[in-house]
């Protein structure tokens, strides 16, 4: 989509851009904690050399004063430091998701899609990772800040230790970072095993009731585990190569700190230095693992937010669906798909029968514009919809798919979540979808209607899409989970409250075909028989799908 990064570094440089005074904070607090850190072993190099090898008590107190001084400030620095860091972390962390979520709730859709637990794990999982991005620059800034630090802290003891130390650190830092190519193609695989992974057990978990009712268990529970058992390969890879990224540079750091000390030892026997400057070059040797560790430790994080960045990028540009079109002029409410000899006349309650559900699921596709329209396939009072905007198609033909989905809250807020209905038109909707028995409109709703019985699930969906009163309603096996008394009263109550607007119903439930104005059979994606309910008893295909 337009205005989105197109590539991982691009969505990354955009992160810094977008926090410049977190950023700014954070890097300015993080390197002055860190030049406080490496300036400790000086002042206590100094504090040996002016106060204790002199015996000045005045100098060994003003020392111990700065000592003080300097552990105030590098204790409020980093306070504050890692506070606008996790601010600008978690700021951009947010708006990355937010900036998905609109991605992926665009009218016009989006185009190879991946199933819904990827999406959820880019989401959260992926723009976490791509917003610690901040936090990783204002590491490399301190990180830097130290080594200069040290090097020079190093220079007023010898030019010799200060020079190595200036030339070998960048030296060890590039050596480093020649590894994050190859962690960060181990992290995107790893990332992209997971969330494949992930995806796979939301929509199993979902598909629960569907497995069990046609004994796939066993075959679902293979598929993921074989997902499963994938992903963990990809992890333990990756976890080995962040383990030999940190190994390398714990041990680089340790070899460098090693080789400063040493170097020292060797100064001090030759009397090149005092025991206070020997304590100071000897306490930089040891620091200098930190800052050595901060680019380490920053590099993998870059290495990892460049790996969800990607993922993230293939999100935000993916294609639409729908390209941009035209509103639909306000209409009467036909609907036509001429190539498949189908039409729905405005104010009729049509009646689709489809032997196989396959053909069901691609009409219910097609008129929800879950899939590309190409022009002329589907018609809505004669334009074409391919060339009319999705969204407001939508808003004039609402698809009510069979699996139903309902949000926590209460029952009030389940069928109708913008709160714009009275409790009239409210109670009128749940008598026509058969569910007048529900206790009242403040009965509580689990997560996904859990707390329902299959039926009320079904009848409450129902009843919010009647709520809608769209021009054009397709429902599609909207009384599978209801005995047949209830769905009578269904029947009943779509003829009244739907009267005068166009119904669609992809059913094979008799009780609601002998309601419909005319009923269509669907076989191979064209019309083959269309009739009333009565007339088409005799039709084999509509007989062997309904009067079963």
């Amino acid at each position: 989509m337009d205005g989105h990064p197109r590539t991982a570094d691009g969505l990354l440089r955009r992160a810094l851009r977008r926090h410049p005074r977190e950023l700014g904070a954070a890097t300015v607090l993080l390197s002055l904690h860190q030049a406080c850190e490496a300036l400790v072993p000086v002042a206590i190099g100094v504090t040996i050399d002016r106060a204790v090898a002199t015996g000045s008590v005045p100098a060994l107190l003003a020392c111990l004063a700065a000592t003080a001084l300097l552990f105030v400030v590098l204790s409020q620095a980093y306070r504050y430091g890692a506070r606008h860091v996790v601010t600008g972390w978690w700021t951009e962390t947010h708006r990355l998701r937010v900036e998905v979520a609109a991605r992926v709730l665009d009218p016009h859709g989006l185009r190879g899609a991946p199933p819904a637990g990827e999406l959820l794990s880019t989401a959260t999982d992926d723009a976490e990772r791509a917003g610690r991005v901040v936090e990783a620059a204002s590491l490399v800034v301190a990180g830097t800040t130290a080594l200069v630090v040290s090097a020079f802290g190093l220079l007023a003891v010898s030019v010799p230790l200060g020079v190595g130390v200036l030339l070998g650190a960048p030296l060890l830092v590039g050596l480093l970072q020649l590894l994050g190519p190859w962690l960060t193609r181990r992290t995107a695989t790893q990332q992209a095993d997971v969330a494949r992974a992930a995806g796979l057990a939301a929509d199993l978990v979902r598909g629960t009731r569907v497995l069990r009712g046609i004994r796939a268990e066993d075959a679902a529970a293979d598929r993921y585990r074989r997902a499963s058992r994938a992903a963990l390969a990809s992890t333990l890879r990756s976890a080995g190569a962040i383990g030999a990224y940190r190994g390398a540079t714990v041990l680089g750091s340790g070899l460098f700190g090693v080789a400063v000390a040493g170097v020292a030892g060797a100064l001090a026997l030759d009397g090149a230095m005092t025991v206070g400057q020997l304590v100071t070059v000897v306490g930089l040797a040891q620091f200098l693992a930190e800052p050595v560790g901060l680019l380490g430790f920053a590099g993998q994080k870059v290495a990892e937010a460049r790996a969800s960045a990607a993922r993230l990028v293939a999100v935000l540009t993916a294609e639409p669906l729908h390209p941009v079109g035209a509103a639909p002029r306000p209409g009467p409410g036909a609907l036509a798909v001429p190539a498949a000899g189908f039409h729905v006349e405005p104010g009729e309650v049509l009646g689709v029968v489809a032997p196989d559900p396959a053909d069901a699921e691609s009409l219910v596709a097609l008129l929800g514009l879950r899939r590309p329209v190409t022009p002329g396939e589907l018609l809505l009072d004669g334009a074409d919809a391919a060339a009319l905007d999705p969204a407001a198609v939508r808003a004039r033909v609402l698809v009510e798919p069979h699996a139903v989905v309902l949000f926590e809250g209460t029952l009030r807020t389940a069928l109708d979540p913008a709160g714009a209905a009275d409790d009239t038109a409210l109670t009128r909707a749940l008598a026509a979808a058969g569910a007048a028995d529900l206790p009242d409109l403040d009965l509580p709703v689990a997560d996904r209607g859990r707390s329902l019985s299959g039926g009320q699930r079904q009848r409450v969906g129902l009843a919010r899409a009647l709520l809608r009163a769209p021009d054009v309603l397709v429902l599609h096996d909207p009384t599978t989970a209801v005995d047949a008394v209830t769905e009578a009263d269904v029947a009943d109550g779509l003829r009244g409250l739907r009267a005068g607007r166009t119904t669609v119903l992809v059913t094979s439930s008799p009780a609601l075909l002998g309601r419909c104005d005319r009923v269509v059979v669907l076989r191979g994606g064209s019309v083959e028989a269309v009739g009333t309910h009565a007339e088409l008893t005799g039709h084999a295909g509509y007989a062997a799908a309904v009067l079963r």
